[in-house]
């Protein structure tokens, strides 16, 4: 069990959160309560070092969301080494997953045998499930480098991550070529379709592009065309993060020119064939494409989404090409936006119709230029809570008291980093 009034670190930083919100303090208090919870109930250091952190009610660890829901605790652990080598334990543990198997998103904490183990895939004792969806693979390598640029720790940059990140471009360059050089497949059956490919597990045909295919998005739904516009977005930035650790870390000039010749192929591949000129909205990114003419106009609710793209860094807030699918993911044209009596916002075809999700309510405001905005978003995600002092995964737009998952740490954190953003306190990304 860790103690946050153990770390010195989160007891400052919580002291300057409740005096930068003195008018609310209701954000204080849940701010507080998002970190304990997770520090609490989700991390846990194993007996070699590394961390294993569960994503809340299900006992098993997302690649992507350990990621997201350790995130905040960069900004604390940039004076405090404890908390350091609890992020750098996870890295360490993310890495060792990727090198187990790359096309997994979700990790057992040994080879138990738990989890979707009747999938028809090449499921293993150590793998939670096997969807393969990039943002898995870009989430690790994004928190290497925020570990780096925040702390100055660079002993995560092991013998372990070089050969993870050379699985990673691996499998990236494979799955440009979907149909003819990849054998990844994925079959589940006696579920929804959104838990299964199609075509015996290959998905919906693709034509190359240059971009890298996705089964799945960060949703674990199933794409409906294979080329995730944003998670191909997420992939050039972190080959970007790649690229500047390969050339100033490891010394490695071969990696360093993989990395970014990869990064500009799928960069090209987005911007020919991930922007449509929309009637309504102009020039704006689309969320899925399958390289034959085909688009799929939405946003989901989680992370990498459309709304989200200048958080993960591939434009500027202020891009005109991201003001106007921002003013399209936030519109009735996006068939996951909800409008209802208790708020407004995206959710997600994961959950049931008319949920709103808190995470991309906190996307909203971490992407909006407006500091009255961010704090309008804020206080909507406190006031949606219905009275649990916690975030939870989607509730219905007429009724925050309607909800799913009461243990969703990820939205928690996602709270936790918009009360920083609106309190000045941002993790460092270059």
């Amino acid at each position: 069990m860790n103690s946050i009034d153990s770390f010195a670190s989160l007891t400052e930083l919580i002291g300057l959160v409740t005096k930068r919100t003195a008018d609310h303090p209701k954000l204080a208090r849940m701010f507080r309560s998002g970190l304990e919870n997770t520090l609490n109930t989700t991390i846990q250091r194993q007996p070699d070092g590394t961390t294993f952190v569960i994503t809340g009610d299900i006992p098993a660890m997302w690649l992507r969301d350990s990621t997201a829901q350790i995130r905040p605790f960069l900004i604390p652990a940039r004076t405090d080494g404890r908390l350091a080598e609890l992020i750098e334990g996870l890295v360490h543990r993310q890495m060792k997953y990727i090198l187990l198997d790359p096309y997994a998103n979700a990790f057992n904490d040994g080879p138990t045998g738990r989890g979707h183990q009747q999938d028809r895939t090449l499921m293993n004792p150590w793998l939670w499930e096997r969807k393969y969806e990039i943002d898995s693979l870009c989430y690790p390598l994004q928190l290497a480098y925020l570990l780096w640029k925040n702390t100055g720790r660079t002993s995560q940059f092991d013998a372990t991550f070089r050969s993870a990140a050379r699985a990673i471009i691996d499998t990236w360059t494979t799955e440009q070529h979907h149909e003819t050089k990849s054998g990844y497949t994925f079959e589940r059956f006696d579920c929804p379709p959104t838990d299964t490919l199609t075509r015996e597990g290959k998905g919906s045909e693709v034509a190359p592009t240059g971009m890298t295919w996705s089964g799945f998005r960060p949703s674990d739904d199933a794409c409906r065309y294979g080329y995730l516009i944003p998670a191909n977005m997420f992939a050039v930035v972190v080959l970007g993060y790649l690229a500047d650790i390969s050339r100033e870390i490891l010394m490695d000039s071969a990696l360093e020119a993989e990395a970014a010749a990869l990064a500009a192929e799928i960069r090209d591949g987005i911007e020919k064939h991930g922007v449509i000129n929309h009637p309504v909205y102009g020039k704006m990114y689309v969320y899925e494409s399958d390289g034959r003419g085909n688009h799929h106009l939405m946003d989901d609710a989680n992370v990498p989404s459309l709304l989200s793209i200048p958080y993960l860094g591939y434009t500027k807030v202020d891009d005109p090409v991201y003001l106007n699918t921002r003013k399209f993911v936030l519109s009735r044209d996006n068939p996951y936006y909800f409008d209802g009596q208790a708020a407004q916002g995206v959710g997600s075809p994961h959950t049931p119709n008319r949920y709103i999700w808190h995470i991309a309510l906190a996307m909203q405001g971490l992407t909006a230029q407006n500091p009255d905005e961010k704090l309008r978003l804020l206080l909507l995600m406190a006031a949606t809570d219905a009275g649990t002092g916690m975030m939870h995964e989607g509730f219905c737009a007429d009724d925050a008291s309607q909800y799913t998952r009461p243990w969703f740490s990820w939205a928690n954190m996602m709270f936790c980093e918009l009360v920083m953003d609106c309190c000045g306190i941002r993790v460092r990304t270059e």
